[in-house]
């Protein structure tokens, strides 16, 4: 199996025209020295003379982001588009795992599918009162008369971001004045993710009549991205006591305490036509973030199969590159077999995810990787904790070139595990632009997650046995 899958790998034409070329340059290093000027460009120029043209021909220009749409374009059409892509997506996983015996997590994503697609045609509506502390939640719930279909549920401001949160079909947003950094945060996100959103501002009476229109306007300028002014009102649901003095009929004052009526009048307005005139567009609303939210999920069952495929590359890879490295005495030579094989373990790895690459982006993202390990001394870094495993084998024949083999190993595999961890980010994302800096800060991640001894003592013991098997077996037998 190791076999072939290596036999397959060195027949890729970046792979194949590469390592070719460096064996020629090689055997070219007695004649003249000064032709093996392979660096920088010169190094690309010649992997794209080994692989030819054909790569090319491949580039294909990568799609612009997509914009976030907004609510009020969330139509029917706009939904099925949502479920058949999920749809599609949990095809995609049921081919990929047609080779295991876990047939059952795509079931249970084709019946939640099921489920979600039902949402649409139910006849009850979920609102959810959202705000901080002391905004006066429960006591907004308590004063509004809904009809019996209506069910309420009320949260706190930092649990916007827990799931039960989606599947509310409209979201209060309660607040007290002018919006604080985290209430602001907070209303984006939930605009974002297409959340129907009602802009509550409580507890107006606190404030002097001038000073409520001021507060209400700011609230509708700093929200107009998202919200209209309609959906921005001002209530107050527990106004607090007031002292009143009323003249009796003997000419006397009486100062009395008094409790005011509660001011919802706004509110209630705007709930019952909500409710009533856009009920089903808020159920299309909910039944398109619970698509998304599948999605999500059936993307991370896509990764983990993925992941599981990619591994094995990235090994073959990297003990290509170890052989490679071991094997050529020339150390300009070695970054040529290394960007070479690099190059092509982007190209398969891109494949793997569903991200194409042509060989100029192939080439810029190895670059930059390559790049990016010098400029954090990752290089010398391996190299200094390969060593003293090496002399625990008191070996002298690996101090030379087993080190540079094993280093490009483990090179090599942190650039892999680096593509890897950014494929799947990126793949929750609704982002198809190839995001370079991300790709380095998921290199310097890696980087830390695998400087474990355990890890590097494996590998030590592995590379030993493929790049010099006799050595270690001399070694063991004395």
């Amino acid at each position: 199996m190791a076999s072939e899958m290596v036999s397959g790998l060195l027949r890729r034409p970046i792979l194949l025209g590469g390592l070719g070329l460096t064996a020629g340059a090689w055997l070219l290093h007695g004649l003249d020295v000064s032709m093996l000027d392979l660096g920088g460009s010169a190094v690309w120029g010649a992997v794209a003379i080994g692989s030819g043209l054909w790569w090319l021909k491949s580039w294909q220009p990568k799609p612009i982001d997509p914009v976030i749409v907004p609510l009020q374009t969330i139509d029917q059409a706009f939904v099925d588009q949502a479920l058949q892509a999920v749809e599609a997506q949990i095809a995609r996983l049921e081919q990929e795992l047609a080779e295991t015996t876990e047939p059952a997590i795509v079931q249970t994503l084709w019946q939640q599918l099921a489920e979600v697609r039902a949402q649409q045609s139910r006849s009850t509506l979920q609102l959810r009162v959202l705000g901080g502390s002391a905004v006066g939640k429960k006591t907004v719930m308590q004063q509004l008369s809904l009809a019996d279909s209506i069910s309420w549920s009320a949260s706190q401001l930092t649990d916007a971001l827990d799931p039960a949160i989606s599947n509310a079909d409209l979201i209060l947003l309660v607040v007290t004045g002018d919006l604080t950094d985290s209430e602001f945060q907070t209303l984006q996100s939930l605009a974002r993710q297409h959340h129907p959103l009602l802009l509550v501002f409580n507890k107006q009476d606190q404030y002097l009549p001038a000073d409520r229109s001021v507060v209400l306007q700011q609230l509708r300028d700093h929200v107009q991205a998202w919200l209209t002014a309609e959906n921005v009102v001002a209530i107050a649901a527990a106004p607090a006591p007031v002292k009143v003095r009323r003249q009796q009929p003997d000419g006397t004052m009486q100062e009395q305490i008094e409790q005011p009526s509660p001011e919802l009048s706004a509110l209630q307005t705007r709930l019952e036509a909500m409710l009533t005139a856009e009920a089903f567009n808020l159920r299309l609303a909910t039944t398109y973030r619970q698509a998304q939210a599948l999605k999500q999920t059936v993307q991370s069952e896509l990764n983990q199969v993925r992941r599981h495929r990619a591994l094995p590359i990235i090994e073959q890879y990297q003990w290509i590159a170890a052989g490679a490295a071991f094997a050529n005495p020339v150390p300009s030579l070695d970054l040529l077999a290394t960007a070479t094989i690099n190059a092509q373990m982007v190209m398969d790895l891109g494949s793997l995810y569903q991200q194409s690459f042509s060989l100029e982006q192939a080439k810029t993202v190895t670059g930059s990787l390559a790049g990016q390990m010098v400029k954090l001394g990752l290089v010398e870094m391996a190299s200094q904790a390969i060593t003293p495993l090496l002399k625990s084998h008191a070996l002298t024949y690996v101090a030379g070139g087993t080190l540079q083999g094993l280093s490009a190993a483990y090179l090599t595999r942190i650039a892999g595990l680096s593509l890897v961890e950014y494929f799947e980010e990126q793949s929750q994302s609704e982002s198809t632009t190839f995001q370079l800096d991300r790709l380095l800060q998921k290199l310097k991640a890696v980087f830390q997650d695998n400087q474990r001894s355990v890890f590097l003592q494996t590998l030590v013991k592995q590379g030993l046995s493929r790049l010099a098997p006799q050595q270690v077996t001399h070694a063991q037998a004395s």
